[in-house]
């Protein structure tokens, strides 16, 4: 922009992004926990994206940017970014919806808190019922001792609470994937035992060092 002959950069929200073949939707910045290697700490966005907000856009807005994007292009989109979308859950609900009545394939990545950050919702069956089709649950420990120390929830028995949501998921039909970092701190094949108990997939997540030293 140009105003008297003078540049004004404006600096413009990175609401969605690319990645691994998929579009992925940046609600917020917020979180109900505060993990010892969370990307937040490190970064300010991955893939080469800044993904800290100004501010939290409106279900309006972020179906303003979906709707200029070719979205046949990526296998899935997916909520997640520098925050914990849940915390936004009404918008997570109402775009979900919108996707689904387009027929996209639509999935959560969430710190599993869902139920603890809706109180008195029935999350679980609010997401099946807009047609969430998979969601990624961050677990992350073996041991509520250790997931405590490592992600530093803000909520009380919130490592019951994942375990609760995984399997109420599982128990609702939708796919859960459980997820843990590699992290030396971190028992994988314990975790694996556990989302195995939990009829989940397994994934574990790699941190590493790029070149320029951030986390991605």
């Amino acid at each position: 922009m140009v105003i008297n002959n003078v540049i004004i950069f404006i600096l413009m929200d990175t609401i969605c992004y690319e990645a691994y073949k998929n579009l992925y939707i940046n609600l917020t910045n917020r979180c109900s926990g505060d993990c010892i290697f969370c990307i937040r700490n490190f970064a300010n966005g991955v893939n080469g994206y800044d993904l800290r907000l100004s501010k939290e856009s409106s279900i309006d807005e972020v179906i303003e940017v979906l709707e200029k994007q070719d979205l046949s292009e990526y296998d899935e989109i997916v909520f997640a970014g520098l925050g914990e979308p849940t915390l936004r859950f009404e918008v997570v609900l109402a775009v979900t919806q919108w996707l689904k009545n387009r027929n996209f394939k639509v999935r959560l990545n969430t710190n599993g808190h869902v139920a603890l950050i809706n109180p008195g919702k029935n999350v679980i069956l609010e997401l099946k019922n807009v047609g969430i089709d998979s969601i990624s649950v961050s677990l992350n420990a073996e041991s509520e001792e250790k997931y405590n120390k490592l992600c530093r929830p803000i909520h009380k028995n919130a490592y019951s609470a994942v375990l609760d949501f995984i399997k109420g998921a599982r128990k609702a039909g939708i796919c859960v994937r459980v997820t843990v970092v590699n992290l030396f701190k971190i028992d994988v094949d314990n975790c694996k035992m556990i989302a195995e108990k939990l009829d989940s997939e397994f994934h574990v997540r790699a941190l590493y060092e790029s070149k320029n030293n951030e986390i991605y």
